[in-house]
């Protein structure tokens, strides 16, 4: 995977599955053709299987030609003829045949595509384009399903060889960061994302948090919350959903949930691969997530505390009681250092990330073959315990905070770990395994995880017990959790996604089953408190917020059904947009019972644009451009529309009124609090050091302050909660207060 900076290809992400290409597709079909011949002349079928003289060689060669000629020529016509050596008479190979038998060996390719993808911190949607290259990739089958699973259709080039020229060329001689930790950088501040709720894939550095997303391969993923445009995410798997935590190869962290590879902050997207990986499409099957569902999750100040209550968390924490303040507006203020706190030897890093909650964070970093993790109080700034050391030699890591525990993946080559550790002193309170297509959900009285392989999603309570186990549909089933209006009110990260969730709400997840069922599930015991039948059709995407359930998705048009999770009446359709070309990009809940969405028609994001609909009325309320936008941060009655990738934002008003300062509209926004807002100028990287400049923005009215500048800082590494943002920079990671004291 490649960026374009300014003319220069800068190489953000690469992986590959080595026994898997043209040859294993070609040596498929030969296997199944051989099993036709076999049954009408076995003789020939053992010449050509076990050449014993030059002339058999050449025929076995020869099979092998007319047999990959005809899977090319099945990219055209619907049948094939394939001339049998030592017989008079072909056989025929038909498109059905083709798809069958490679299937399989095509939804692998289509997994580590959507792997590479969330591993850069990207969504499908927000790739400039998909290209294929060599004869196999041309195969129907291919574009389909990396159209279906990725939501981005596929291009294939005149001269195919090309990217690979470019693409081999940027992989030589890449542009040379200010500071690197060896890996990729993005320019500029994604939802599993996010792609999305859950732990997805993390390479090397990555914003923290476990998300989601839509959101690194999903390797142990979080489940995701309302944002995202998820088909149908996991804990753990390769849905849509974002995760726990963040992509380390580069990229804004994805959605709830997330995989073991890739942790997502809290109530980002399902930022994980793409898609889900199913083993099949085929009708009454579990569709394979789009994009990761994105999980934002605020926590909201109890109206009830008492004055003495809110004067001691002042005292103790500083800012404690308004960051969670839903209608409370930053004083920004220019930025301060307030302390650092040593990693070590830059160099030497890898795989850093931090995740804040409240006045609380926590910091992560590799070295050598060991991982590190270390508390803080921000509102202290102190230490709060002696750092902990795990001793295991992962390639990707991923660190979340909630305030129930602190979740900690480890992934590679090989079964990952999961870990939950106590904030109180470190210590580890539950340990287990996790592959690379679970998906983590981070809920009030449980964690989570759904198992791929083991179909079937299991839980373990924060105090380390485990607490039931829930079998998959025998036709497959993608899990969700959802968010509620308090995750809206406190700090997002750079997915929108909440890092602050409102965890004793979290109290049930939702199972989209292969039976055409939708199931509500209790999380406390994991049983089914009930059902409805899905409207959803293969590829929808669903997104759930205040107990209500939406599903976007059609054969011909988009339209969005909203099921209500507190009964069991049938869903009621509130939007359709009659343009079959238009796509949702993303969706997120926004203020007084509205759900707000992007979409778009042209590849380049030119024609996007931001709608308001009104759920009770089931109308839409306004529409206003937002070219180039892919997310949606719900800021009070406004709503936020950012990119990452190409930063272009819009702020829109509870009228769809643009509020934003020209100055800002080419940054990349992020939520502090309701009413404020922060931006990002500057490349964004997870592994390299840049010097970034932020501003602080009231999401009321677009003013704006300027707040200064960070160098030399790893902006992927940053997390911040309403006060102070902490980033890695220079072997240490440094925390800076951005509001007035």
């Amino acid at each position: 995977m490649v960026r374009n900076d300014n003319g220069r290809f800068t190489v953000i992400g690469s992986g590959g599955v080595e026994d898997l290409g043209g040859l294993d597709i070609d040596a498929a079909l030969v296997e199944h053709l051989g099993q036709l011949i076999s049954s009408i002349n076995p003789a020939i079928w053992d010449a050509l299987r076990n050449p014993a003289t030059t002339t058999s060689r050449r025929d076995r060669r020869l099979f092998w030609d007319d047999v990959r000629g005809a899977k090319e020529m099945l990219s055209r016509t619907t049948v094939a003829p394939i001339t049998v050596p030592g017989s008079d008479q072909a056989i025929h190979l038909t498109r059905e045949e083709l798809d069958r038998v490679i299937g399989p060996l095509i939804r692998r390719a289509v997994w580590e595509t959507g792997s590479v993808i969330s591993g850069a911190g990207l969504r499908g949607d927000q790739l400039a384009g998909l290209f294929l290259v060599g004869g196999s990739s041309r195969l129907p089958l291919a574009s389909r399903h990396l159209h279906a699973e990725l939501g981005i259709p596929p291009t294939v080039l005149e001269q195919p060889e090309l990217p690979v020229a470019e693409g081999a060329l940027a992989e030589l001689a890449p542009p040379a960061p200010t500071v690197g930790f060896g890996g990729a950088e993005m320019t500029s501040a994604t939802g599993y994302g996010a792609a999305p709720t859950g732990f997805h894939g993390a390479s090397t550095g990555s914003p923290a948090g476990f998300h989601g997303a839509p959101t690194g391969s999903p390797t142990g993923a979080f489940g995701s919350g309302p944002a995202a445009a998820p088909v149908s995410p996991g804990f753990g798997a390769a849905p849509t959903s974002g995760g726990f935590g963040a992509p380390t190869s580069g990229g804004p962290p994805s959605g709830y949930p997330m995989s073991a590879s890739q942790v997502i902050p809290p109530g980002q997207y399902n930022g994980a691969p793409p898609t889900a990986p199913f083993q099949a499409a085929a009708p009454g099957s579990v569709p394979p997530p789009v994009s990761g569902t994105r999980g934002r999750s605020r926590r909201g100040l109890l109206i009830a505390v008492a004055a003495a209550v809110v004067v001691l968390a002042v005292v103790a924490g500083g800012y404690l009681w308004f960051f969670r303040d839903r209608s409370t507006t930053v004083d920004f203020a220019t930025l301060k250092g307030e302390k650092s706190f040593e990693m070590g030897d830059p160099t030497k890093l890898d795989a850093i990330h931090s995740a804040t909650v409240n006045d609380r964070a926590v910091i992560g970093w590799k070295v050598g073959k060991q991982y590190f993790i270390q508390a803080i109080d921000l509102g202290g700034m102190k230490v709060s315990w002696p750092k902990v050391t795990i001793d295991r030699d992962y390639s990707k890591w991923t660190v979340a905070a909630y305030q129930t525990g602190i979740v900690v993946t480890g992934t590679g080559s090989e079964l990952g770990s999961v870990f939950i550790l106590d904030w109180k002193n470190g210590k580890t309170v539950w340990q287990g395994t996790i592959d690379t297509y679970d998906l983590l959900y981070p809920l009030g009285p449980v964690l989570a995880i759904h198992r791929y392989e083991g179909k079937k999603t299991e839980a373990v309570t924060w105090a380390g017990k485990n607490a039931w186990t829930r079998p998959d549909n025998a036709k497959g089933s993608v899990i969700y959790d959802q968010s509620n209006s308090a995750d809206l009110r406190g700090p997002g990260n750079y997915s929108g996604v909440s890092t602050s969730r409102d965890m004793p709400a979290r109290d049930d997840l939702i199972s989209i089953d292969g039976d055409d069922k939708i199931r509500l599930i209790n999380a406390t015991k994991g049983e089914e408190i009930r059902s409805w039948n899905n409207v959803g059709e293969y590829g929808a995407k669903y997104l759930a917020h205040d107990d209500k359930l939406f599903v976007a998705g059609g054969s011909t048009k988009y339209t969005v059904n909203a099921y209500n999770l507190g009964s069991a009446g049938e869903p009621s359709q509130i939007y359709s947009f009659a343009n079959d070309k238009v796509r949702l990009i993303d969706w997120s809940p926004c203020a007084d019972g509205r759900l707000c969405l992007i979409d778009g028609s042209s590849s380049d994001g030119k024609d996007n644009t931001v709608r308001a609909i009104s759920i009770a009325d089931k109308k839409e309320v306004w529409n206003a451009p937002a070219p180039g936008s892919t997310v949606l941060v719900p800021a009070g009655r406004q709503v936020l529309a950012t990119d990452w990738d190409n930063p272009a934002s819009v702020l829109l008003s509870y009228d769809g009124k643009q509020l934003l300062k020209n100055d800002d509209k080419g940054s990349y926004g992020v939520r502090v609090t309701a009413g404020s807002l922060m931006f990002f100028t500057g490349t964004q990287s997870a592994t390299s050091a840049y010097n970034l400049t932020l501003v602080g923005v009231s999401s009321a009215s677009g003013e704006r302050i300027a707040l200064g500048p960070l160098t030399k800082t790893i902006g992927l590494t940053c997390s911040w909660n309403a006060a102070v943002i902490l980033c890695a920079s220079e072997g240490k990671f440094q925390v800076w207060r951005f509001a007035a004291a």
